[in-house]
C-alpha cells in the first residue's frame, strides 16, 4: 500500500487546525506523572524525543506536531519500544495552548524546545510561524523557575525572530550573547543532522527562566 504523502507546509490558520488539542488522561500515558517534563513543539516524526526518552527515563517527554500522519508514525515508534515516559499529540499549539498546559500537573515543565520550525518566508505569512509572542507568554507561565527554553533554526531570520520574542519576556535570561556552537542536548533532530551534513550553519539560543 502506498504511504500517504506528508505535507511539508501546513497552514495553522486554516479552519481544520483552529480546534483545541485533544487532551488525554495523563495518568494513562505516563507511569510517573511527577517526573519533570520536556515539551518539544513541532516535533515532526518525533525522533529527537524518542531518543531522549530512552536516555533519560527519569523524565517525561511530550511532542506536539500539527501533521496527524507524523504523530501516528511517532506513536507507533514509541509503542514498539514500549516507552512509558513519552507521548505525542496532534494539533496546533497556537490554538488554546492554555487548555493543554493547564491540564498537566503543576510544576513539572522543565524544558521547552522549538527546533527548525517552518520558516514561512513571505511577509504575509509571518503570522503562520509557530513561535508567536502570545504563545511565548503562555509557555513561560508554565515553565518552572530554572527551566530551559531552547530554540534553533538553520534560517537566521527565523532564529533572530524567535530569540527576540524570548528576550522580550522579563522572566527569561539568555544564557549566551552569541549563538550556541553546539546543541546542548545529546540527540540531534533529523533536520539538524541534514543541515550539518551539508556544512550549513545552525543558529541556536538557550534561555533560562529566572
Amino acid at each position: 500500500m502506498k504511504k500517504p504523502r506528508v505535507r511539508q507546509h501546513v497552514n495553522p490558520l486554516s479552519i481544520k487546525h483552529l480546534t483545541p488539542i485533544t487532551i488525554p488522561n495523563w495518568s494513562d500515558i505516563y507511569t510517573n506523572l511527577t517526573q519533570p517534563l520536556h515539551l518539544d513543539l513541532g516535533c515532526a516524526r518525533g525522533r529527537f524525543i524518542l531518543k531522549m526518552a530512552q536516555l533519560y527515563p527519569e523524565s517525561n517527554f511530550l511532542g506536539v506536531e500539527i501533521r496527524d500522519i507524523l504523530v501516528i508514525e511517532a506513536i507507533q515508534a514509541r509503542d514498539n519500544l514500549e516507552l512509558t515516559n513519552l507521548h505525542y499529540l496532534s494539533g496546533n499549539i497556537n490554538y488554546a495552548p492554555e487548555s493543554l498546559l493547564s491540564s498537566l500537573p503543576t510544576g513539572i515543565l522543565k524544558w521547552i524546545t522549538v527546533q527548525f520550525p517552518d520558516p514561512w518566508f513571505k511577509h504575509k505569512h509571518l503570522k503562520r510561524r509557530m513561535l508567536q509572542p502570545k504563545l511565548v507568554e503562555t509557555l513561560v507561565k508554565y515553565l518552572i523557575p530554572g527551566g530551559i527554553f531552547f530554540i534553533q533554526s538553520d534560517i537566521q531570520e527565523v532564529a533572530v525572530e524567535m530569540r527576540r520574542y524570548l528576550q522580550q519576556h522579563p522572566a527569561l535570561n539568555l544564557t549566551s550573547d552569541d549563538w550556541l556552537e553546539t546543541n546542548p542536548f545529546p540527540s540531534p533532530t533529523e533536520r539538524e543532522c541534514g543541515v550539518l551534513n551539508q556544512g550549513e550553519p545552525v543558529y541556536r539560543a538557550m534561555f533560562e527562566k529566572l
